[in-house]
């Protein structure tokens, strides 16, 4: 017997998916690493990567209230453009979408350290911290496997917390504001390039990046036409909300003597045994409650992230088997649950491989790499959504985007510049890894008689997105993000030709589109797009 998802999300539940994910480890971290790249203009960073996954939210919330769909990331591309781009984006989305609940669950770990030292040794978490890291992801499955009811009210009730101990620091740290702290100078790299470096690697994008949960759990809510694009608006909102707030309390809370080398050395001015920055400036002010309960919400916090996530990979490799370039099992809902279990199993595995490697920072180590590979799969979105509104100009759209003419466009460029400013040594790994599993694309391919026939006008539609990934690399490489001591393309320049260059490529991508979106891996329970 085939399953179906259940419907049983309302809008609080889905801002909340967006809201709990929006504000996992990112809060604890992300404000020092803004203070060090762009000092006291960081706050600037936080409405330049809201702006950016704001537009790039948008674009998303025309397609998902049209066809609300599960893991919907992977399926627009496939629609519009065919198997060649559905599959690079599905690569990209199950890179970033399974390390996550590892990166968060490391986050918990290394937080309950302070309490629980023999959880962490010198060369990261130490094998009573794996198993405890294992115990939680398997915590995390089971609140899914059960129902998505179950897992919707908890994270209702968990972000509620994750909520509430963000907004009491903010209202505690102003009574401890410093206005002279906006004086200090000394960031590294400074300027622009400093909010550019803070935006795309300093953890303010990754902060944002759980917007997308309304979006894959579409398939689940009771009204997708509506509720969806209010979710996506409302978390995005309310998420920049808290972390500008953060961000300007902590450039004024910080120990003026933490600032006498300037922003750019203020982590040398942290003790270990602090562990982290919210913490540190608390404890310096002798809030020993304050520095507590931060210390709770540390645990707590990427806990409520990395189960939305181990939940939000299932739903993605649900999807990327859908569009049939994974095995047909991983597609399959449970009729009773209405929970994809298989995938959900397999999404489980794939956390607790990412966090076996043994590391001594992987939060930092791994949050450009998320960052990028999440934004790859949602450069795509703005192509799909105009491709879409000249090929299927009647199809019926709850939420229409006004300006999407422009405001697609700069969604593209938005992404495509935090692609750019994660550097080379991300940019080679993901895109290296996007271009390398081609080897499983023609595996998949290939086994199918009908998707067969098709290779010739998928390789036609997703030509662009190859030049694209070879763009980034050569840019990554020459540009002031490289690994050149004397860039061959300097200062924000090098981000100019980006700009240009995404331009190109996204009317290249409108242009290719299928002359018809195709629907055919669409089965029932899926409700066809309406018409005008």
């Amino acid at each position: 017997m085939e399953g179906f998802f259940k419907k049983k999300l309302n809008l609080i539940d889905l801002t909340f998916l967006g809201l709990g994910s929006i504000i996992g480890s990112g809060w604890l971290l992300a404000s020092m690493n803004g203070a060090k790249y762009a000092g006291s203009i960081a706050w600037v960073a936080w409405i330049g990567g809201a702006i950016a996954v704001l537009l790039i939210g948008l674009v998303y919330g025309e397609l998902a209230a049209a066809l609300p769909r599960a893991g919907g990331f992977v399926r627009y591309p496939e629609y519009t453009h065919g198997s060649l781009v559905g599959f690079l984006s599905g690569t990209a989305s199950l890179l970033a979408y399974s390390s996550v609940a590892g990166i968060e669950v490391e986050a918990v770990v290394s937080h309950a350290s302070f309490y629980w030292p023999a959880l962490m040794d010198n060369a990261g978490p130490s094998i009573l911290g794996r198993v405890i890291e294992i115990l939680l992801l398997l915590l995390f499955f089971l609140l899914n496997y059960w129902s998505v009811n179950v897992f919707g009210k908890s994270n209702t009730i968990i972000t509620f917390f994750k909520f509430v101990v963000p907004s009491v620091t903010i209202i505690t740290l102003f009574f401890f504001f410093k206005g002279g702290n906006f004086a200090t100078v000394g960031a590294v790299p400074g300027g622009a390039e400093g909010v550019f470096k803070a935006i795309a690697g300093g953890g303010i994008v990754f902060a944002f990046l759980g917007f997308r949960q309304a979006v894959d759990f579409g398939a689940e809510a009771k009204n997708p036409q509506r509720d969806i694009p209010r979710a996506i608006i409302l978390a995005v909102t309310l998420g920049t909300i808290v972390y500008i707030l953060l961000q300007v309390t902590f450039l004024g809370a910080v120990p003026s003597e933490a600032l006498t080398q300037g922003w750019g050395h203020i982590a040398d001015f942290m003790p270990k045994s602090a562990n982290y920055p919210f913490v540190w400036i608390a404890g310096s002010l002798g809030l020993t409650w304050l520095s507590t309960l931060l210390l709770i919400d540390a645990v707590i916090s990427p806990a409520g992230t990395g189960n939305i996530y181990l939940s939000g990979t299932g739903r993605v490799l649900y999807a990327w088997a859908k569009n049939r370039h994974f095995y047909s099992w991983f597609a399959k809902i449970d009729p009773r649950t209405g929970v994809p279990r298989a995938a959900l199993w397999l999404s489980f595995l794939l956390a607790i491989a990412w966090i076996l490697p043994p590391s001594t920072d992987t939060w930092s180590k791994l949050v450009d790499a998320v960052t990028s590979a999440t934004v790859m799969t949602y450069m795509i979105g703005p192509i799909s959504m105009t491709s879409m509104r000249r090929t299927m100009p009647n199809m019926k759209r709850p939420f229409f985007l006004k300006g999407g003419a422009i405001l697609s466009p700069l969604a593209f460029i938005a992404a495509t510049c935090i692609i750019y400013w994660a550097g080379w040594t991300t940019d080679s790994m993901l895109i290296g890894i996007a271009l390398g599993s081609l080897i499983l694309y023609f595996a998949f391919i290939d086994k199918d008689e009908s998707t067969r026939a098709s290779l010739k006008q998928a390789w036609k539609s997703g030509a662009w997105l190859i030049v694209y990934y070879i763009f980034i690399l050569v840019m990554s490489y020459i540009g002031s993000f490289g690994p050149m001591k004397s860039p061959l393309i300097p200062g924000e320049w090098d981000t100019l030709i980006v700009v240009i260059g995404a331009i190109i490529l996204f009317y290249w991508g409108v242009n290719s589109a299928l002359p018809k979106p195709s629907f055919e891996t669409d089965t029932e329970g899926e409700a066809p797009p309406k018409f005008e």
